[in-house]
């Protein structure tokens, strides 16, 4: 069933792609099959480089962020007097758009990869945060309490309890934060870089080579459908319950 509707939508992607390209009839926007087979020539040019150190990047963010993000969110959702102290910073922070800090973390963290994966980083930081804060706060206090009457402690409340709970709402935030994470890939890699998959794109866009341009965007694509499929795999492993019919 999974495969007949993956098929079904590849379909209708490049079908449309196909009917766009037959309607505007411009080079630049060829039609999926030269893309295709422009595949090859775009590997010679570094493609496959450029994919993983995109990858690379945004592995390394998504973790740091899971990391920090989610413990952090499950004390605050639970802490009243933490959470009265923190979301205030929350709401002040949480709205600025991150990206206009780039020309400071450059120069704070030089040109290289880790100022890149850092700014990427604090913007999906703040969507997990978030949104595990108010997954805890939605849990039944009376789950919590049947629990303390068998005797846990407040590490296993967490660890079996509360963290369980929330790890379907963790992993919603972790999917939108994977298409905010490439999205601000392309920018970080747009400029100061010489490697990564937004650099392929606006490298073969400045000089008119559209064919490798879009064989750059389906490598972003084709990144971000890997990084879902991990997420589809994580949450049939762990939250099976929401299979059962």
């Amino acid at each position: 069933m999974f495969k007949s509707r993956t098929f079904m939508a590849v379909a209708v992607v490049f079908g449309v792609w196909y009917v766009m390209a037959f309607l505007f009839k411009t080079p630049i926007l060829p039609y999926p099959h030269a893309v295709f087979s422009s595949l090859l020539p775009a590997m010679n040019k570094g493609l496959g480089t450029h994919f993983g150190v995109s990858g690379y990047r945004i592995l390394l963010s998504l973790f740091w962020a899971l990391i920090t993000a989610v413990p952090l969110g499950l004390y605050v959702g639970r802490k009243k007097r933490i959470d009265e102290l923190v979301s205030p910073m929350i709401y002040l922070l949480y709205p600025i758009p991150k990206i206009v800090f780039l020309p400071l973390i450059l120069l704070l963290f030089g040109l290289g990869d880790l100022s890149k994966i850092f700014i990427i980083f604090i913007i999906v930081f703040f969507q997990i945060l978030v949104t595990t804060r108010d997954a805890v706060k939605g849990i039944d206090e009376e789950q919590i309490l049947s629990v303390l009457s068998l005797g846990a402690s407040p590490q296993q409340i967490f660890l079996h309890t509360i963290f369980p709970a929330c790890l379907t709402k963790i992993l919603t935030s972790l999917r939108v934060s994977i298409g905010t994470a490439i999205a601000v890939l392309f920018f970080v890699e747009s400029f100061a870089t010489e490697n990564g998959l937004g650099f392929f794109i606006l490298d073969a866009w400045s000089i008119l080579d559209y064919l490798s341009m879009y064989t750059g965007i389906m490598g972003m694509g084709i990144l971000g459908v890997i990084l879902y499929e991990v997420v589809d795999r994580i949450e049939k492993s762990y939250c099976r319950w929401m299979f059962t019919a």
